[in-house]
């Protein structure tokens, strides 16, 4: 019962994220995600939960340097938001300033 309230929950969670992304982030992080070729959100949320607790206001998929990033804003407990950039590849923090 408890796993099913957890994957529930996830599931929401996960759209709820999802409709941070804009629309051709959204369509461009799925057949990227499909193929294997980047992490999912879940996994990158993780990651950004090991940086800075706290509320995901906005995620965006980019391409820079190359390098396909999930961008991050978190507002952390203390009310400050941070733009966290994060490799969607490999799952290596980039960069992480307050925004």
């Amino acid at each position: 019962m408890g796993r099913l309230i957890a994957a529930a929950f996830m599931s929401l969670m996960l759209i709820a994220y999802s409709n941070s992304f804009a629309d051709d982030d959204h369509d461009e992080a799925y057949e990227l995600l499909r193929s294997g070729d980047i992490l999912s959100l879940e996994k990158i949320l993780e990651i950004s939960r090991k940086q800075i607790q706290g509320r995901i206001l906005e995620v965006e998929l980019e391409h820079e340097d190359g390098l396909i990033i999930y961008e991050l804003e978190v507002l952390d407990k203390q009310g400050i938001v941070w733009e966290i950039k994060i490799d969607a590849v490999t799952g290596i923090i980039l960069e992480k300033e307050q925004d």
